[in-house]
């Protein structure tokens, strides 16, 4: 299942991402069939907790 941040409102222009058991998807909202990121979890949660910690990885 796809979600997006509930912060984004009815704007079309927002990042979604599906988390699967072996990898996390990222596509564009507005693009949904288009190119997709597939990125396995621990780095996702390492993304997710640089940008908490204002200090996002590369």
């Amino acid at each position: 299942m796809w979600r997006k941040s509930t912060r984004s409102g009815q704007g079309a222009d927002c990042v979604e991402v599906a988390l699967l058991p072996d990898r996390v998807m990222v596509r564009d909202s507005k693009d949904p069939h288009g190119p997709m990121l597939a990125v396995p979890p621990s780095e996702w949660r390492a993304f997710l907790t640089g940008i908490a910690d204002e200090q996002p990885t590369p």
